[in-house]
């Protein structure tokens, strides 16, 4: 009986370790298929703040996020 249960709190662990791994995997796959920010949209963003990008500036900043992912 003790066994069983212990087999079954083992088993739980593996299973959750393994579902977060395998789900952080295919996530990190998919945001790099589709990344969630491009070039347009951070030249939109700092135009929207009163600048007009360069594109050494927009290279930066995309850099810098792809950095982080």
């Amino acid at each position: 009986m003790l066994a069983q249960i212990i087999w079954c709190i083992i088993g739980l662990i593996i299973g959750l370790l393994l579902g977060f791994f395998l789900a952080k995997h295919f996530m990190q796959k998919y945001l790099k298929k589709n990344p969630p920010i491009n070039e347009k949209m951070i030249e939109v963003m700092m135009s929207s703040m009163g600048r007009k990008p360069s594109k050494k500036q927009v290279n930066q900043v995309m850099r810098e996020m792809n950095k982080f992912m």
